[in-house]
Formats: structure tokens, C-alpha cells, sequence
């Protein structure tokens, strides 16, 4: 798994039938400092994620073991929404911390 930022949405009105109803999520992936990478992945959200939330991705064959993605194109998937990180002793993201 990763952590990840989400940055926004990915909205297309021609997908993959088993895609209907899937929301997309574009996320930036985040480094164990807490530095947001310039990397960018489209992911499916499983789990109600919103925009400037920090979440888990799980990518490849995980994101497909993910109850009702086995048969979707789907290689990543957000699993979590994270409320704190702790590295080291040291607190690296807070949520709480984030929306005060």
C-alpha cells in the first residue's frame, strides 16, 4: 500500500460497463517525510474518499480482491481514509490537525 493525497476526480461518461457507478479519484502519492511527489495515479474509491484527504492505495491484483472489483479493470483502489501518521515517535499527519 501507499499513502497518497487526494487531488480530485476523475469523471468519464464512456468506461467499461463494470465501471458504472465507480468513483475515480486522482491522488498524488505521498513520501514517508510527508512530501507530496510529483507522481499521479487514478484510482477507484472504495471507501468515500474526499478531496485534500490523505488515504491507502493498494495497487494490482489487492485492488481487485476488493469485494465487487474482481471483475472490474481496476488496478488501483483506495482502501482506507487515514486519520493520523506516526513515524518514529513523530507525528507526521493529523486530520484532525488538517481541518482546524
Amino acid at each position: 500500500m501507499q499513502v497518497a493525497k487526494v487531488r480530485g476526480t476523475v469523471v468519464s461518461t464512456q468506461k467499461d460497463p463494470s465501471l458504472r457507478g465507480v468513483k475515480l479519484l486522482l491522488l498524488q502519492l505521498v513520501d514517508e517525510e510527508g512530501n507530496i511527489l510529483p507522481n499521479y495515479e487514478v484510482a477507484a474509491d472504495i471507501v468515500g474518499a474526499g478531496v485534500d484527504e490523505w488515504v491507502l492505495v493498494t495497487r494490482g491484483s489487492a485492488a481487485r480482491q476488493i469485494l465487487g472489483n474482481e471483475q472490474r479493470p481496476v488496478d488501483a483502489a483506495v482502501v482506507a481514509i487515514i486519520d493520523t501518521i506516526y513515524v518514529e515517535n513523530r507525528l507526521m499527519y493529523s486530520k484532525k490537525e488538517q481541518y482546524q
